[in-house]
């Protein structure tokens, strides 16, 4: 799926809680817009980032997500962040951006360039005429309860389409009307920081990585079954007592490259899917 010769650098993070050890930790942190690893002497051979390229060499690409928010009727918060999640695990899982030579979709090669250097993404928000504009791009729209988010193949990062460029990336602070509730026990969650003031554009990104992150560690057999439930998935603010012990959990972790609202190497997401967190609980 990914071009060994341009997979990124497995670096030492610097994640508050997060185990460093090898031995105790499976999976690697995860740093949005600049990514970066926990160190370990076996990564899993099917995660990318796990050899000494460099992230930067490559051409930067970005991952577009337009979020539908009408001024009368905007969605709850956590619909849409779940649901730019999904769009995320969609986009990445859809037969186009799969293959390679004459296999190859017509995504595909720009999807592996996109996972070969820094993995960004940004969110904007459109109405009316702006959301049927960006509609009539290429790009799959994935659906919540009452959320709409369109997901597109990456573009390079200086090199917007100028339906997507002039949509305002400000302007994204949805609330939840009512509390979420708690996850089904089953179902995978993207625990967010507690501890961390976002934006509802920045959480959203931070959840797709999440699910990102989780998506690439799962076996083909855990990836199927997962996509045959339409990626169900729920994302929830931790409890800050269990926060730390989740970072430590073993479990993938979000760490933000401090772009944009947040300091560099904030844990934002741990990303735990059952599949994984049986993986982790059985040492």
């Amino acid at each position: 799926m990914f071009s060994m010769a341009k997979r990124s650098l497995f670096m030492r993070a610097s994640c508050p809680g997060t185990i460093r050890s090898a031995k105790n930790h499976r999976f690697g942190g995860w740093q949005t817009g600049g990514v970066s690893t926990e160190d370990t002497q076996n990564p899993p051979s099917d995660s990318p980032f796990h050899d000494d390229s460099s992230r930067d060499e490559a051409r930067q690409y970005v991952l577009p997500l337009v979020v539908h928010i009408e001024k009368a009727e905007p969605p709850a918060r956590t619909d849409a962040l779940e649901t730019a999640a999904r769009a995320v695990l969609v986009m990445l899982s859809d037969e186009r951006s799969l293959g390679e030579g004459d296999d190859e979709g017509e995504w595909a090669r720009v999807m592996r360039d996109w996972q070969d250097a820094r993995i960004r993404k940004v969110v904007r928000r459109a109405r009316g005429a702006e959301w049927r504009k960006a509609s009539a791009l290429p790009g799959i729209t994935v659906t919540g309860k009452e959320a709409e988010v369109r997901v597109f193949p990456p573009v390079p990062l200086d090199g917007w389409p100028k339906e997507l460029a002039k949509l305002q990336v400000s302007g994204t602070d949805l609330d939840d009307p009512a509390e979420p509730g708690a996850p089904e026990a089953i179902a995978p969650v993207l625990w967010l920081n507690p501890d961390l003031g976002m934006s509802a554009g920045k959480a959203m990104a931070q959840a797709g990585h999440g699910a990102q992150l989780a998506w690439w560690e799962l076996t083909e057999p855990e990836r199927a079954a997962w996509r045959e439930t339409g990626f169900a998935l729920a994302v929830r603010t931790a409890d800050p007592a269990a926060w730390h012990g989740l970072t430590r959990s073993g479990l993938p972790v979000v760490r933000d490259a401090g772009f944009t609202e947040i300091a560099p190497g904030s844990c934002t997401v741990v990303a735990d899917h059952p599949a994984l967190r049986a993986r982790v609980a059985g040492g």
